[in-house]
């Protein structure tokens, strides 16, 4: 049986004020094994976010303990939350967060770079995975010179480039029409199917059909746990 990648126990994130405090998330805990595929969902307001950025190593849980690949990551230096993300969390984000003076082969390249990766090599991968999301043709062009739909292409080819073990995605459909939404939804799904685990986040039921797992959060709290 293949080791848990993600392991969450009584995860809360509590933030304080002068006169109060509230938990954005509040004692969760569940599993994911490699290449699980999951949606989580739940309204607006309800942790959804804020469980995604302690999932990617962006922020600290006020409370409980978070093991990334076996290694407790729950209480880490940021410069050390850096190091053990570098390489295994790639991040799909609504606004695509692309660099719009960079083209969208070196919005890609980013990370090759980051990751010290030789220039010939990032070039056949830079190559590879924008073949792979179908913008192989569009790799001169800024950001401005994009479709919403084909922006997210580019976002998606620079979280997949250097492989990653866990793929995070922030409802990355939300600025796309239906059409652009299901594009996107079918390429994460040929993520999956290739063995990159995923989360996603989104609040549309439709889109969430293409996972196989779905946990449920309402007022910081998982209520349901469904396998699809």
């Amino acid at each position: 049986m293949n080791q848990d990648l993600i392991i969450v126990n009584n995860l809360s994130k509590i933030y304080s004020s002068e006169n109060n405090s509230s938990a954005a998330i509040n004692n969760i805990g569940f599993k994911v094994k490699p290449g699980e595929f999951i949606a989580v969902m739940g309204p607006s307001g309800c942790g959804k976010s804020t469980l995604l950025n302690i999932l990617g190593m962006l922020d600290n849980p006020t409370e409980g303990e978070y093991y990334f690949d076996g290694k407790d990551v729950s209480k880490l230096s940021e410069g050390s939350r850096s190091k053990v993300r570098k390489g295994n969390i790639g991040f799909v984000f609504q606004n695509f967060n692309l660099i719009d003076e960079l083209t969208v082969y070196e919005n890609v390249e980013m990370p090759l770079i980051y990751l010290k990766v030789p220039k010939a090599l990032r070039h056949s991968k830079i190559i590879e995975v924008l073949d792979y999301v179908q913008i192989k043709g569009l790799m001169h062009r800024f950001p401005y010179q994009l479709s919403g739909g084909e922006q997210q292409r580019a976002a998606l080819a620079r979280a997949l480039v250097f492989k990653p073990k866990l793929i995070l995605a922030d409802e990355p459909t939300g600025n796309l029409d239906l059409e652009n939404s299901n594009n996107i939804m079918r390429l994460l799904k040929r993520f999956n199917d290739d063995g990159i685990t995923i989360i996603l986040v989104t609040h549309e039921p439709e889109l969430a059909k293409y996972c196989r797992k779905i946990i449920r959060i309402i007022d910081g709290k998982i209520v349901e746990i469904i396998n699809v």
